[in-house]
């Protein structure tokens, strides 16, 4: 996933700085070099995980070993969308899809559902949606994208027609879904302390722009296989009430972590093949994010069998 501004100069260029504020304490933040969040082989494990741990009741296309490929592929698919040099206006338009720093959105108040909504609460009150974060809707309206395509996949089966094109949306749109699931499994992707620890610092973490990537990318690419993820990932579940509600509560969730991160940061557990408790938390990290990516596609099968009174929903 991508972060704002955060791989070494090295591999990308450097971002645009942004500076924020927050209710009570100033933040800081320097221009850090740009960033793919889990990295390649972060993103694909995500979503290969959630694939395999699809249950026996969604379509039989999903669960074969043609869909798990094709799904694991995509895990990474929009970080390949990030090029300034060859895609810059599309570069631009999706970063903010990748991240919310969850302080500088909730000072605005409650989340709303709709994100033109939320649009117009960051401009009334003269800030900018791009160093927020959109992450939360991009990922809803996603989820919807694959709802309506499991409810027509239904259609077709019930009326004897070809399947074939609609199965092809719908492995699209959740190996896609699943990047920004995994995006929002890593604590850095969802606050402003995202790559070095700005304002009062009195547990003396790093203030230096290292710490998002070093994380994310090597450390994981080195260090984290599936076999270290597979046995964390939880038993399938539907999601219970709203969805987006629930996704919310899952970024909030990953929140907790983020002083983790810092303090792991500080005892060395980045460099090289990092402490044992590093690893146990980054497998756990990604398992979260593999289980609710399974659990989202689960429920977007069981809630596209409700009938929808529309008539858009059944073209």
């Amino acid at each position: 996933m991508v972060h704002k501004s955060i791989l070494p100069s090295s591999s990308f260029s450097f971002g645009v700085a942004r500076a924020v504020a927050l209710a009570a304490v100033a933040l800081c933040v320097a221009q850090p070099p740009a960033a793919r969040a889990w990295g390649n082989e972060g993103h694909r494990l995500v979503n290969k995980l959630a694939a395999i741990n699809l249950p026996a009741d969604v379509p039989e296309f999903l669960r074969t070993q043609a869909a798990i490929d094709e799904i694991e592929y995509l895990g990474p698919e929009p970080d390949r969308w990030r090029s300034a040099a060859a895609e810059p206006e599309l570069a631009a338009a999706q970063a903010p899809d990748h991240f919310v720093d969850m302080e500088l959105a909730d000072a605005l108040g409650p989340l709303p559902r709709k994100r033109y909504d939320f649009l117009a609460e960051v401009y009334a009150a003269h800030q900018d949606p791009t160093k927020i974060g959109l992450q939360p809707w991009q990922t809803d309206e996603i989820w919807e994208r694959l709802k309506a395509a499991m409810r027509q996949y239904r259609a077709l089966k019930a009326a004897g027609q070809d399947t074939k094109p609609v199965e092809q949306a719908i492995l699209f749109y959740a190996g896609w879904m699943g990047h920004y699931v995994g995006d929002g499994s890593q604590p850095l992707h969802v606050t402003v302390q995202y790559n070095g620890w700005t304002g009062p610092n009195p547990n003396g973490y790093t203030t230096d722009h290292q710490i998002h990537w070093q994380f994310e990318g090597p450390f994981v690419g080195a260090n984290i296989h599936e076999a270290d993820v597979a046995p964390k990932v939880t038993p399938v579940k539907a999601i219970d009430g709203d969805v987006f509600d629930a996704y919310v509560a899952y970024l909030r969730h990953t929140g907790t972590y983020v002083e983790k991160v810092y303090q792991l940061e500080k005892a060395g557990g980045f460099v090289g093949a990092g402490t044992a408790e590093s690893r146990a938390f980054t497998a756990e990290r990604l398992a979260a994010g593999a289980s609710m990516l399974r659990d989202m596609i689960y429920t977007a099968w069981l809630d596209s069998a409700q009938p929808v009174h529309d008539p858009y929903a059944g073209k």
